[in-house]
């Protein structure tokens, strides 16, 4: 099986729930965390991808392109985990 080369999962998560809100704030909110870490934590994943992923203007966030293809994927990867960890908490409350 070749080796996964991911990014931080905490990179992957702020970037979601900043896409899905357009908002860095609700996203922290979400996420319990600051805005500033959220902003950090896209900020690694950008860096991690060599790429933008949002357009900022003025108090308005924007998906680049390459964020709108990749962000429906991404929220199915999460909630696969989700799903995932579910499963692993149903089967061990047996």
């Amino acid at each position: 099986m070749p080796k996964r080369r991911l990014p931080p999962l905490n990179s992957i998560r702020a970037f979601e729930a900043t896409a899905r809100h357009y908002s860095f704030s609700k996203a922290s909110q979400e996420l319990n965390v600051t805005p500033g870490a959220v902003s950090q934590q896209v900020k690694v994943l950008e860096d991690y991808l060599n790429i933008k992923l949002f357009k900022r203007k003025n108090r308005m966030i924007l998906l680049t392109d390459e964020a709108q293809i990749c962000l429906p994927l991404l929220s199915e990867g999460l909630d696969k985990l989700s799903k995932g960890i579910d499963l692993i908490r149903e089967h061990s409350n047996d």
